[in-house]
């Protein structure tokens, strides 16, 4: 067995959890907030590991007094009490060793965050605008299944249906850690309802997942920011029409990666407060300079691996739709699914299980436990 190599990386993880508890008490370390939110999810991470730890060295320990019982013992009950003892140690000792190896490499820092989802209609027209509904419908009953909370923040319709464009937050616990797989190019091959003779087409819908930014993430000179005011579309009633909830702003912003200076215009409508549109629309600003500031980060990550499962090319085609056959395929595993209805209907836990499966074993390879 591995014990001895693992146990030897698992040497301070005690004393760290009990000085980052102690840490996270000290008034001084509560006021420094970057600090302190660092420390409070480090003591989460360690808080695992150090109980799959303790029950490691307990199962450990039970697997020697079951050997070392076998080897003494002359009582037939003793014996086979001792045999069932070291058959559990036995299956359990593996997985154990393999949850441990994945709680020591280190969390994304990302994951724990609330994330910021946009969903734009691709190649295809009015039937892209349509399939980018579709997915905004799926991953609001997904988000609902979970008891995640979803605002939408802005949307263009789509001629016939659906949206040209939609960005939503969604809040709820480890928002960002699971629906970052879903970025990237959606594909979809069906009989659009405006075809007449019955042919396949294939149409396209982007989906964006950003994490989302704290207002210390970020420094932003908010004097800067230009703001404009109108009146919101769509639905809502009078109010909507008559009241300039709407907020747009402006924003220079130096891309410390390029070098290049470029103007940020967000639009927030989510609202028919315009003070919270306001303050959506910061939140917003904050999230599209934190990912841009980040992306030299996700683009090393993605560089040191041999697949990319849930960073890399956020232009790259990551599953298609085919609706004649009732088929969902990921092309990221070339995993195939035949319950697209359900899917759609925002079952789409399975695949994102199996994606996290896969990350993982890449986790696993690149840090060599």
């Amino acid at each position: 067995m591995s014990e001895n190599t693992l146990l030897s990386r698992l040497d301070g993880i005690e004393s760290r959890f009990e000085e980052v508890s102690t840490l996270i008490t000290d008034p001084s370390v509560i006021a420094d907030m970057p600090r302190y939110v660092r420390l409070t999810k480090e003591y989460r991470e360690l808080g695992r590991l150090n109980e799959a730890t303790k029950a490691y060295r307990n199962m450990l320990a039970q697997y020697s007094e079951a050997k070392e019982a076998l080897e003494s013992e002359s009582d037939a009950d003793m014996r086979a009490l001792a045999r069932d003892m070291l058959k559990e140690a036995e299956e359990a000792i593996p997985q154990m060793e393999e949850q441990i190896k994945l709680l020591l490499i280190p969390a994304d820092p990302e994951d724990a965050r609330n994330a910021i989802l946009e969903i734009r209609g691709g190649t295809g027209g009015d039937e892209a605008a349509l399939f980018a509904g579709d997915l905004y419908k799926m991953y609001s009953r997904y988000c609902e299944s979970k008891g995640w909370s979803v605002s939408i923040s802005s949307f263009s319709e789509g001629a016939a249906g659906g949206f040209k464009e939609i960005v939503m937050s969604v809040t709820g616990d480890g928002v960002y850690g699971i629906l970052k797989y879903e970025s990237g190019v959606h594909r979809v091959q069906r009989v659009p309802a405006t075809e007449t003779q019955g042919r396949v087409h294939t149409s396209a819908a982007t989906v964006a997942v950003l994490p989302e930014a704290e207002p210390f993430d970020v420094e932003i000179n908010e004097g800067e920011i230009k703001w404009d005011t109108f009146r919101s579309g769509g639905a809502g009633g009078q109010n909507v029409n008559k009241v300039e909830s709407g907020v747009r702003l402006r924003y220079n912003w130096r891309n410390p990666n390029t070098g290049v200076t470029e103007e940020i215009l967000i639009e927030c409508t989510e609202t028919r407060d315009q003070p919270k549109n306001k303050e959506r629309a910061l939140s917003r600003l904050r999230t599209f300079i934190y990912d841009k500031e980040h992306q030299k980060y996700v683009d090393d990550i993605a560089s040191r691996r041999r697949t990319m499962v849930s960073t890399g090319d956020r232009s790259a085609k990551i599953r298609t739709y085919n609706y004649p056959q009732g088929r969902i395929t990921d092309h990221r595993i070339n995993y195939t699914i035949y319950n697209l209805q359900a899917f759609v209907d925002g079952d789409i836990q399975d695949v994102i299980d199996h994606l996290i499966v896969a990350e993982n074993a890449e986790k696993l390879k690149a840090a060599e436990l």
